[in-house]
């Protein structure tokens, strides 16, 4: 057993990685390349930064900006000193932001470049950070996290790390509107990817000669999770600062790219551009792809160019990212199998639940639950929500229905929570609702999710309007733009004299869906 297999935490990945792989090349970021004996030292410095600072074992840290080397160190780094790194999404709207970054009490914020004029703007609504940073420069009244760094000893930081220590902070969307942060251990992180380690399939091994592209943005599971596990098996990993599918081809053609992870947006706009076709894909082994259901004529259009091995992935961020599979050899066109989200991976455990919690037979519709290692700690200081989510015998109430098949494989249904999926962007109506509810002239409203062939789902909102006042649907969408991030503002608006309601007076948001789903297979797109 290697150094790295018998590690009980990444901050020993980390170490025993610079040890093994040494002058190897672990980043390319633009124009710079970190090798794994400069990712240890760096990380060492930062630990040691923290510490300096006074930031204490499992206080939070935030991290507002885009994908870099730079975040990935501070991650890590944050990891040895025994601090949570708490990424944050910065497709937010400034209050927001500032919500996340003093929710979880962050003692030092982190700023890209491009969001140095929003964290100047939010400094006064996030009282417990202590310190601000940038990671590029350009704000002369913060330091530079390169210079700060550099600065610091590169000696190994006494500090006491176990594996069931949280390693990161991220947040995902509730339902009441106010984002939650999901806590992921080591051990989550760990079990994930040695489940099954000495029978994997082709698709889940990796290999040192690997080069992975991280294009997802790393306040999701699918960037700082995907980075995270290249660090772990060895592997290059080519950072994109951001998703932009003309730079996507480039990676393809100058870094010799074998294995990503994209949503199926994305996919969709690497696969439109023109050049596309004649792009060299032959060091391109699997593109693994999730976070949203996938068109079948989308996923055709993308085996026919990019001529890999296909893994669809099905996974939250509650559960460190995937849990279930649809393996290459699954992908059959025509095949039943191709509208499922697969099998379970190996060390994961699987049920369909009715109402009262009992397993049900194959092919009926329940809710999905998994217990396995890497199911997450709980949410930051919510522990009803937590006790909702992960039930005491392990189980985690997914929130979505579907049925298992004969052979194991997991049918998504519908969603039992009313959230929406966008761009791989999950949206919650009651955050939507209330910022529409707050124009003066808005009697009340309901957003719901509809069929979009660009985002997989848009938002529509169907709006009340008080006796005798008007508004354009221009008004509403240009109203809420200034009160939450423009991918949650409604696409479309729909007025109506009232809202459908059961007997206990709640909205019947699946009425005001029914009409747009007409025609499809499932109720999500």
């Amino acid at each position: 057993m290697t150094a790295v297999e018998s590690a009980t935490t990444l901050a020993e990945v980390v170490e025993a990685q610079a040890n093994l792989r040494g002058d190897d090349i672990v980043f390319e970021f633009e124009d710079r390349l970190t090798s794994f004996a400069q990712l240890d030292s760096h990380t060492n410095q930062i630990a040691n930064g923290l510490i300096a600072l006074g930031v204490k074992p499992n206080e939070r840290v935030a991290y507002l900006g885009k994908n870099s080397d730079i975040f990935f160190e501070l991650l890590l780094g944050a990891m040895k000193a025994n601090v949570v790194m708490a990424p944050v999404n910065w497709r937010l709207a400034g209050p927001e932001i500032a919500y996340i970054v003093e929710d979880c009490k962050a003692a030092v914020l982190f700023v890209g470049p491009e969001f140095i004029d929003q964290a100047r703007g939010i400094k006064a609504q996030i009282p417990s950070v202590r310190h601000i940073m940038t990671t590029e420069g350009g704000a002369p009244e913060w330091s530079d996290v390169e210079a700060w760094r550099d600065r610091q000893s590169k000696d190994k930081p006494a500090v006491a790390i176990t594996s069931r220590d949280v390693a990161i902070q991220l947040y995902t969307s509730g339902t009441t509107g106010r984002p939650k942060g999901a806590m992921l251990s080591h051990a989550n992180f760990l079990a994930l990817v040695r489940a099954g380690q000495n029978n994997k399939p082709d698709w889940n091994k990796w290999s040192q000669d690997d080069v992975s592209l991280v294009a997802m943005p790393v306040f999701h599971i699918g960037g700082s999770g995907w980075g995270t596990l290249g660090v772990y098996h060895g592997a290059k990993g080519v950072i994109a600062r951001e998703f932009d599918p003309t730079k996507v081809l480039d990676f393809f053609e100058q870094s010799k790219i074998t294995k990503l992870f994209m949503v199926p947006a994305a996919m969709q706009f690497v696969v439109r551009q023109p050049r596309a076709k004649t792009v060299d894909f032959s060091r391109l082994r699997y593109m693994l792809y999730g976070a949203s259901p996938i068109p079948a004529a989308l996923l055709k259009e993308c085996i026919d160019v990019f001529k890999c091995g296909f893994v669809q992935m099905y996974g939250m961020t509650e559960t460190t990212g995937t849990i279930v599979a649809l393996a290459p050899e699954d992908h059959i066109e025509g095949s039943e199998r191709m509208r499922s989200a697969g099998k379970a991976l190996p060390g994961v455990e699987i049920a369909i639940l009715d109402q009262d919690g009992n397993p049900l037979p194959a092919r009926q519709v329940g809710e999905i639950a998994t217990r396995s290692g890497s199911n997450m700690v709980g949410y930051w200081n919510l522990p009803e929500a937590t006790a909702q989510t992960v039930r005491k015998d392990g189980w985690l109430r997914t929130g979505d229905a579907g049925y298992m098949d004969e052979d194991g494989f997991i049918y998504i249904h519908d969603r039992i929570k009313d959230m929406i999926i966008s761009g791989a962007e999950n949206i919650y109506p009651a955050e939507v609702e209330s910022a529409i509810c707050d124009h003066p002239d808005v009697a009340e409203a309901a957003v719901v999710g509809i069929p979009d062939d660009k985002w997989g789902e848009a938002v529509k909102a169907i709006v009340v309007m008080k006796p005798g006042k008007t508004a354009t649907a221009t008004d509403i969408i240009n109203f809420t733009r200034a009160k939450i991030a423009g991918f949650k503002t409604p696409k479309t608006v729909d007025f109506i004299a009232a809202l459908p309601r059961n007997p206990s007076g709640k909205i019947l948001r699946r009425e005001l869906r029914a009409p747009f789903w007409i025609g499809k297979d499932r109720q999500v797109n």
